[in-house]
């Protein structure tokens, strides 16, 4: 799409209208609310811009605040207030992420404590649009926006997506592009008054700035989401092969070494692997126990790496070896200034006995 809107075009001054991408969110709003979801102002019929008449700067506003990208947009399911995403599917570009969701969020997978794949509440078939459907979903945020900030909150969050892959694996289905963008967490522990959901500095209501707790107080459960990748395989038509596709990690061995099918159970090891390797010990000091594991996984041979179920046992019995004060550590930057560390240091410390005088668990389960 050309980023254009009913009143600016690339080259002029831009001043908060709706861009093109937008009209579809504006042009859909009286479907949608009769479907029993509600879009904040900005994208409905007859919308005047706040800003209008004042001395206010769009940027300042609620509703001058564009989405990152077209194809997702936060919404009010009216029946119980609860905010929920909205995240628009091309069924003839990825015919199978439908399916593979709707599978996971079906009983009894849906209630399996193992289960990390996103809910999917509800499929809307577009009023005119054959191939497009609208799955709506939580909302989510980043897994480490805010930062993770122990060992403890990082070994459960390793658990947890080391637990999540092996349950789709154990299911037949491979992610293919379960990168860090791909994996988020349900905010709602730490954000108990909600921020908004295309700039997650403000409250939702954008008069403050948004308030957290941490993992550790509150914990949080993690999720993959984005199948549209993803393949489920038949294990009676032995090992799947399938063409390489490169998704956001291009860092993959064996699609850089040639285009011959592979496996792509071992791939999605790699990409596991490659995220912690890349988010936690190349930026972290006090993770080095993960290092044997994590090499391991993104081992230039694909045959050698370990299958999920062998990750979440050798993850299992290497997290019973970590003491309690271990866990209770600070992570630390590789590049943390001093002067930031002394002040770290110190609200660390009156944090972790405010958790211990509360029996706060060191992994935060939820």
């Amino acid at each position: 799409m050309t980023e254009s809107t009913e009143g600016w075009v690339r080259g002029t001054e831009y001043s908060g209208e709706l861009l093109t991408y937008e009209l579809f969110w504006r042009d859909l709003s009286p479907w949608l609310e009769e479907r029993g979801y509600v879009l904040r102002p900005r994208y409905r019929i007859g919308w005047t811009p706040s800003w209008t008449g004042t001395d206010k700067i769009y940027w300042d506003c609620e509703d001058g605040v564009r989405p990152r990208t077209w194809q997702t947009l936060d919404g009010v399911r009216t029946s119980d207030g609860a905010v929920v995403t909205f995240k628009v599917v091309s069924t003839k570009d990825h015919p199978l992420e439908v399916e593979i969701a709707q599978m996971f969020s079906a009983e009894p997978l849906a209630s399996d404590p193992h289960n990390h794949c996103v809910p999917i509440y509800e499929v809307l078939r577009h009023p005119s649009k054959a191939d497009t459907v609208l799955l709506v979903m939580p909302l989510l945020r980043a897994f480490n926006n805010p930062l993770i900030q122990t060992i403890g909150e990082a070994v459960e969050f390793f658990r947890q997506v080391f637990q999540g892959l092996c349950f789709m694996h154990e299911h037949h289905v491979a992610h293919r592009d379960c990168m860090d963008l791909n994996i988020m967490m349900d905010p709602k522990p730490l954000f108990p008054k909600l921020y908004h959901p295309q700039e997650p500095r403000y409250s939702y209501d954008f008069r403050t700035s948004a308030k957290h707790s941490t993992r550790t107080s509150r914990p949080v459960k993690y999720f993959f989401i984005d199948f549209g990748l993803s393949r489920q395989y038949d294990p009676k038509d032995g090992r799947p092969r399938e063409d390489p596709i490169r998704g956001g990690d291009k860092t993959v061995p064996e699609f850089l070494r040639s285009n011959d099918p592979c496996d792509p159970f071992p791939t999605d090891v790699y990409y596991l692997g490659n995220m912690i390797r890349e988010d936690f010990l190349q930026v972290f000091h006090g993770l080095e126990f993960m290092y044997p594991l994590v090499s391991q996984m993104v081992h230039d041979d694909p045959i050698r790496r370990p299958t999920m179920a062998q990750v979440v046992t050798t993850f299992d019995v290497q997290r019973q070896t970590l003491g309690y004060w271990k866990l209770r550590s600070r992570l630390v930057r590789r590049d943390e200034f001093w002067i930031m560390r002394i002040f770290r240091v110190v609200r660390h410390v009156f944090r972790t006995i405010g958790y211990i005088i509360a029996r706060r668990s060191p992994v935060p389960t939820p």
